[in-house]
């Protein structure tokens, strides 16, 4: 009865409010709807589809009323009420944004606003009651949702657009389109757990079971919503980020809502859903909003930037870019159609990371991207690689579109002064993905993106780990361009550490973060495919032209015999000893660049990490009994080159020693005049092979006496007695290692026979020694033999000859204006300095000294001027080292980088058959067999 009672009221109501045409008094009546207690579902139902026939802004809350109750029988109804308001809310309020603007009307407006709140609430309550209920299933109530769906998320767009109209509600609305749209993502949510993913995108009409056609038709409409939804929170996604902080909220729940509805749906979503797109336009946020905060940066140029506006910055740069690896995760195949955009955001990335390294003011800002930013970018270009969706033809087409082999500058004749300044901001955010391959813009950003696949190559799957050894090559040759190398050797880049719960961020110089990429990298290939291609790698490279190569190589050389097994460790170093006997001749040994020479210190350099048994064994089989030629050229060989002697055992260090010593003292025994007229290519080895020795042995006056004092008069008269230039080169070679042997014995300073140094006087200064070019090599001896001269003790006065001697040997050398001679002269009279009891140092200086003129206009000499460069470079010696990048010291870099470019070009360009260099020659042609078998037992 009672509900007949309500029944009867309801449509009494209804029909009064159709026929009543005067507004207020419609109002009055709707509001009195509110007061009816409507218990039945069917009523309800009635109630909601009389207001859905009219709109008022008493009719929200007088339907809102029964959404907290069980509504399951009327949902359709509210979701038609739902969409009729949305539309009229969008229409009305694009009005009252245009009346507003011509002729404001608070109060109007404020009253709208309330009832757009109201709405936004009331829509979020009707998604949220749909999802605690049983979801529509039948097509035509799914259409309905669709609608209402695609409504409401048009009015929430169109009202965050004019957010900043809402005044005092603004947060509220806010709060309330936050709420319908989370509400509208868990809709979907609970519509995808009763999808038949089997008929998904299956054409109704085609299927001859009509239960089959229902569930496709259900199918497809429920994946229309999804769609729908994916592409509304997109839009709203991008209008939050362009939005600033107001809209943070807004910017989180939409894209992750995306996130969310592209995982449920993963691998079966329509092609109509661009999700290549939705990535690119992540992308384009990223790029856009790095471009921003760059040029406002660049703007300020004296204002450090603080570690909070860098946050403020790159957190929400990062949360696209995680947004963007967790959508080409799920959809690698389309997000590898737009790779070159993904590819050119993350070079963008790494290259303004190592732009703002070198200012000081951005140092905070180069520490949060590489915590931030440097492994989430890293992850979007992983995400590609690692899938098994993508081909393989494909990922080695995209490392080597990314990293181009055939990287070759025209530019090597470029004045180097107008390279050496910085990339600018500018350039960088103006590159194409077209430009990529060849441009020079971002090649550091190359080099970084490289060494960061190195370090997190574990997280790399094992065919990507075989593309990205194979790619090794690419990495030498980019160091060879002089702006690599120069900001190899001067960048400090920010590197951060993580080890479990610990995160520490150290700032290292740019040469050894690479290193310690490859490193990484030969550690987490060890037991895969790509170890065999890492040691051909090795091998290939062992004699690279490029110092700076070629250091990188021995490097990871050393760090091979380091950790690997023993037995691998003999087996590469004594097949090295092998190679290295093919190389010898007499003539190699003293030439410092030679085939022979460049093995002997890469054995040398290996040595000083192996154990003492293999250092043992290496001399043995050097060595040993043998006296030949043959042995005692290997032999001086790698004593000239740093054979750790220190690390034999104690009876073969002994035994090393004496034969040092003996063959020391046979030869300067049968030295004399005649033995110049007869010498054989290897003259003077045991002179050469004490000089580089003497320093690790331990060697008393017992050992060396006054022989070599006599044997150092007999080289000066023997140098000045030859007519012939052969002759005079080898008195010059055997001069310069005597002084060297003798620098290191201070005792024999102290002896009656230095007299020699009256006849090194007339050798250097007497005689004009700048017009004889073949003394020149003998002054970085000369300059060890002077500085050691503080262990003498000199008198003061004007009429000593020993000591006038020494003045004006100090003379000559202080004058040298080549910056090599400037050095070793001002640091030969600095050790003489600190060490000497002499107490008139000025007469050591000459007032023509080359540090004493005026650097501008190389005029004005002035000792001041000396006293004060001396002064510096003292500090310098004292102070501990440290790389400060400057624009100057760049630019000096650059200049060599160019020189050693050129180098290695015509190496490269000489046809390899014909002139390959002799080590690589008989590697690869005459020991073939050799190699193989080392290339097998390093890859085994």
């Amino acid at each position: 009865m009672e509900r007949s009672n309500s029944n009867i009221e309801l449509q009494k109501l209804v029909e009064t409010i159709k026929i009543s045409e005067v507004v207020e008094g419609r109002a009055e009546l709707i509001a009195k709807l509110a007061d009816l207690h409507l218990s039945e579902q069917s009523d309800v139902k009635s109630l909601v589809e009389s207001l859905t026939c009219m709109l008022n802004k008493t009719i929200l809350h007088v339907a809102a009323k029964y959404l907290d109750s069980d509504i399951s029988g009327c949902l359709l109804q509210f979701f038609l009420l739902g969409t009729k308001a949305s539309i009229w809310c969008g229409k009305y309020l694009k009005m009252t944004i245009m009346s507003t603007e011509e002729s404001p009307e608070e109060e109007h407006c404020s009253i709208f606003y309330q009832l757009l709140l109201d709405f936004l609430s009331f829509s979020a309550s009707s998604f949220s009651s749909m999802t605690r209920s049983s979801v529509l299933l039948d097509k035509a109530s799914l259409v309905v949702v669709e609608k209402f769906i695609l409504e409401q998320l048009n009015l929430t767009k169109d009202v965050l657009s004019e957010i900043k109209n809402f005044d005092s509600i603004g947060a509220e609305v806010l709060k309330a389109a936050q709420e319908g749209i989370d509400a509208v993502i868990r809709l979907c949510k609970e519509y995808s757990h009763v999808i038949n993913w089997d008929f998904s995108g299956a054409e109704p009409e085609n299927n001859k079971n009509g239960m089959n056609c229902e569930q496709a038709c259900t199918t497809n409409c429920i994946m229309n919503i999804t769609t729908v939804t994916v592409e509304k929170l997109f839009e709203l996604g991008i209008l939050a980020a362009n939005g600033g902080g107001s809209l943070v909220t807004i910017l989180n729940v939409s894209w992750k809502g995306v996130v969310t509805l592209l995982q449920l749906v993963k691998g079966k979503f329509p092609v109509k859903v661009k999700v290549a797109d939705i990535i690119v336009t992540l992308i384009s946020l990223v790029s856009g909003s790095l471009k921003c905060a760059a040029e406002a940066w660049s703007s300020s140029l004296k204002d450090t930037v603080s570690v909070t506006e860098a946050r403020r910055i790159f957190v929400p740069i990062k949360f696209y870019l995680s947004n963007a690896v967790k959508i080409s995760s799920l959809y690698p195949c389309q997000a590898y159609m737009v790779y070159r955009d993904l590819t050119l955001c993350v070079l963008m990335i790494s290259t303004f990371k190592l732009l703002v390294s070198h200012e000081k003011r951005m140092k905070n800002v180069s520490e949060v991207m590489a915590e931030l930013l440097e492994k989430t970018s890293l992850d979007l270009l992983s995400s590609l690689l690692n899938s098994i969706d993508v081909k393989q033809e494909l990922k080695y087409e995209f490392l080597d579109w990314l990293f181009f082999d055939d990287f070759w500058s025209d530019a090597v004749n470029e004045n180097p002064v107008s390279k050496c300044s910085i990339t600018s901001m500018e350039e960088i955010f103006s590159v194409s993905c077209e430009a990529i391959p060849r441009s020079r813009v971002l090649l550091l950003g190359q080099v970084a993106l490289f060494s960061s696949f190195l370090r997190y190559s574990f997280d790399l799957e094992e065919d990507v780990k075989l593309l990205i050894a194979r790619k090794l090559g690419w990495f030498m040759n980019i160091i060879i361009d002089e702006e690599v190398y120069s900001s190899i050797l001067v960048l400090q880049i920010p590197i951060l550490y993580v080890s479990g719960k610990t995160v520490e961020l150290t700032w290292e110089p740019m040469f050894s973060a690479l290193l310690l990429a490859l490193k990484t990298f030969m550690i987490v290939v060890s037991s895969t495919l790509a170890w065999e291609e890492l040691g051909s790698f090795l091998v290939k490279n062992f004699f690279h032209p490029h110092f700076l190569c070629s250091e990188i190589i021995m490097e990871l050389w050393c760090f091979l015999v380091r950790h690997a097994e023993m037995e691998l460790v003999n087996g590469i170093i004594l097949e090295l000893c092998a190679l290295m006997k093919l190389l010898a001749s007499p003539e190699s040994v003293f030439v410092p660049e030679s085939n022979l020479r460049k093995m002997a210190r890469s054995v040398c350099m290996l040595l000083t990490f192996s154990t003492t048994s293999v250092v043992d064994c290496v001399y043995s089989s050097v060595v040993g009994d043998d006296r030949s030629q043959l042995s005692s050229v290997l032999y001086a060989a790698l004593l000239l080159e740093g054979f750790p002697l220190n690390f034999l055992s104690q009876n073969m260090r002994s035994i090393a020693k004496e034969k040092i010593i003996t063959d020391y003292f046979g030869f300067i025994d049968s030295f004399d005049e005649k033995s110049l007229t007869v010498f054989s290519s290897g003259f003077g080895i045991p002179v050469f092979a004490l000089s580089a020795s003497l320093q690790t042995l331990q060697v008393t006056i017992s050992d060396i006496d006054m022989k070599t004092l006599k044997f150092l008069v007999a080289i000066v008269c023997g140098y000045r007695h030859s007519v012939d230039n052969l002759k005079k080169e080898v008195c010059c070679k055997l001069l310069s290692q005597t002084l060297v042997i003798i620098s290191n014995l201070s005792h024999l300073y102290a002896s009656e026979e230095m007299e020699v140094i009256l006849e090194l006087h007339n050798l250097f200064v007497s005689v004009p020694a700048a017009s004889d070019t073949l003394l020149y090599q003998c002054k970085p001896g000369l300059a060890l033999f002077v500085a050691g001269l503080s262990n003498m003790g000199m008198s003061e006065s004007d009429n000593c000859a020993k000591s006038t001697a020494v003045w004006e040997l100090y003379h000559m050398l202080l004058r040298e204006q080549h910056w090599a001679f400037v050095h070793l002269g001002i640091a030969a009279f600095g050790y003489f300095a600190a060490r000497t009891n002499f107490n008139q140092l000025w007469r050591f200086v000459p007032q023509d000294a080359a540090l004493s003129y005026d650097l501008v206009s190389g005029n004005d000499a002035n000792e001041e001027r000396f006293m004060s460069e001396f002064k510096a470079f003292l500090e310098k010696e004292m102070a501990l080292p440290a790389v400060i990048a400057s624009s100057e010291q760049q630019g000096l870099l650059l200049e060599e980088g160019l020189v050693l470019k050129e180098k290695v070009r015509k190496i490269s360009n000489i046809n390899t058959e014909a002139a390959r260099c002799d080590s690589m020659g008989l590697m690869m042609t005459s020991n073939q067999t050799r190699e193989g078998n080392f290339l097998m037992e390093l890859t085994r």
